[in-house]
């Protein structure tokens, strides 16, 4: 073969090896799984570009419920967890599954419905009493239905009354948040939601927000690395670094800094900053 064409045959042979632009990128990334609230609430949006920007880890974000997102931990296929259902992070953590959990922040769930509330949610005194009236009404309600934190809050709340509901207005969509706020829009349904979600689409909906504030609607998130003695192939580091990053004084002050509407959405829970507006 002429030297001429054996250098082009090289330089097409490498060309058609060489992966995909980025694909480089995408495959050292650090995969986090969290949940719906995180990312259409923009929190990861507003977030993330700082970490990247002082460590140089990219992160790429798999937005799921929390049961979904503890699931693909399990079998090693995301590096770190950011959810919100504690009696399932503490499942995570007691089976071995996942190190280093570090509650970072907190926000609180509302109860959103049609304007004219029907069943009177925006009576009652606490979450409880407001899931009474719905169910005394047999009124509308959609579900997340997919084991996320929201609908294992929404289960505890229906099992405080000692109900299961099961009418025909009673909906489990198996959708994240923001779909789940569009689709109680369209059937006038009440709804169990983040605070941060429902902002984020009160521009897109006529639901009103009917109950807020009341104790039982805290709600606080965990940050987990996978155990990489279970899945040694996690990017176990890149890990430790976000949850350090994001339990330090300047990642608390960016989480309280983030707003939608002027609010303050997630309020840090492990650096004390300014806080306005805090839920209880």
């Amino acid at each position: 073969m002429r030297p001429r064409f054996f250098c082009l045959f090289c330089f097409v042979f490498l060309l058609w090896m060489a992966p995909p632009r980025g694909a480089l990128g995408a495959e050292s990334a650090l995969r986090l799984a969290t949940t719906t609230s995180t990312e259409n609430s923009g929190l990861l949006a507003y977030l993330l570009p700082f970490f990247t920007k002082e460590t140089g880890i990219e992160v790429h974000v798999i937005a799921t419920g929390t049961g979904a997102a503890l699931a693909l931990a399990r079998r090693g296929d995301v590096d770190v967890v950011l959810v919100h259902s504690p009696p399932d992070e503490a499942r995570f953590v007691g089976e071995g599954s996942g190190v280093q959990r570090r509650e970072v922040m907190a926000n609180d769930f509302v109860i959103a419905g049609p304007a004219d509330d029907p069943a009177g949610v925006s009576k009652a005194g606490s979450a409880v009493e407001a899931f009474r009236a719905i169910a005394g009404q047999r009124a509308p309600f959609i579900s997340r239905g997919d084991k996320s934190g929201t609908h294992v809050k929404e289960r505890a709340l229906w099992a405080g009354l000692g109900l299961e509901p099961s009418w025909p207005g009673y909906i489990e969509a198996g959708q994240g948040m923001g779909a789940c706020l569009v689709l109680a829009d369209e059937k006038g349904a009440y709804l169990l939601t983040d605070r941060g979600t429902f902002l984020a689409y009160q521009s897109k909906i006529r639901l009103g927000l009917l109950h807020q504030g009341s104790a039982d609607l805290w709600n606080p998130y965990g940050i987990i690395a996978t155990n990489p003695a279970k899945s040694p192939l996690v990017r176990f580091a890149q890990a430790s670094r976000l949850i350090q990053w994001m339990t330090s004084p300047k990642g608390q002050e960016l989480i309280h800094s983030f707003r939608v509407h002027g609010k303050v959405l997630f309020f840090p829970t492990v650096v004390s900053v300014q806080e306005e507006g805090r839920a209880p």
